[in-house]
């Protein structure tokens, strides 16, 4: 079996280590790299199976010094069945949430409430809130073919989907939604309806980023089933 394909044309602009988000007492290193032409449908496909993602035009894949819990997960869609909860989710909601998928918007409407989710969920306590022009960098300007799928309940935006659209796959880039609003498990709504996009459109896999089995944030992935995981350079099945 070959190995991970590398895109060597990669320019490397950040290669530190930091503390890691997921695990306190880790240090993560995270090389953000400035791909150098376009990212094609078919390249998409190709750099989300070996394990990257993006934040604004860059990308980037964990090499940590000491730590290789960071696992990249993606949900096999055309094999997967919702368990009796996320049927109930998904039902509910599809009858009072309204989804529209378009271009990616930078408003201050979406920055307050990415805000408000970041800061409700704890796991960056060491970020300030972000501003139009950061949202901007950190989610509209794309090195992929992007998109935004948003929910509304009457005329009040409650939740937002970045993704990247591959030719055979999608990539859940973020998702941030209205922490007020617990009873409708946006979250896991949101994800159920990324799931049923890809079924819809004939897209094999829906990337979820990272699963790290010992970060409490990270234990809703483990619903989403079947699933698979890339450890050491092999996606290995989860169901």
């Amino acid at each position: 079996m070959k190995g991970p394909k590398r895109f060597t044309d990669d320019i490397v602009i950040i290669d530190e280590t930091e503390p890691c988000p997921y695990l306190p007492e880790e240090t993560a290193r995270m090389p953000l790299r400035m791909p150098v032409g376009i990212i094609t449908p078919t390249e998409a496909d190709a750099r989300l199976a070996t394990g990257d993602r993006r934040t604004g035009e860059f990308v980037y894949k964990t090499k940590c010094p000491t730590c290789r819990a960071c696992e990249p997960i993606r949900i096999c869609c055309s094999d997967y069945k919702m368990s009796r909860n996320q049927r109930r989710v998904f039902a509910r909601n599809d009858s009072t949430i309204r989804t529209e998928i378009g271009p990616l918007v930078a408003d201050e409407k979406r920055v307050e409430l990415f805000n408000r989710h970041r800061r409700i969920r704890g796991l960056a306590k060491r970020d300030t809130d972000i501003d139009l022009e950061e949202y901007i960098w950190g989610f509209v300007r794309s090195c992929f073919d992007s998109f935004e799928m948003t929910y509304w309940i009457g005329q009040e935006l409650v939740g937002v989907a970045i993704c990247d659209h591959g030719k055979t796959s999608l990539s859940a880039v973020y998702t941030f939604y209205d922490p007020d609003r617990k009873r409708e498990s946006i979250g896991t709504y949101s994800i159920l309806k990324q799931i049923d996009y890809c079924a819809r459109e004939g897209i094999q896999f829906l990337y979820l980023g990272y699963y790290v089995a010992r970060s409490p944030h990270m234990k809703y992935k483990e619903r989403f089933v079947p699933q698979e995981r890339l450890i050491n350079g092999k996606w290995v099945l989860h169901e």
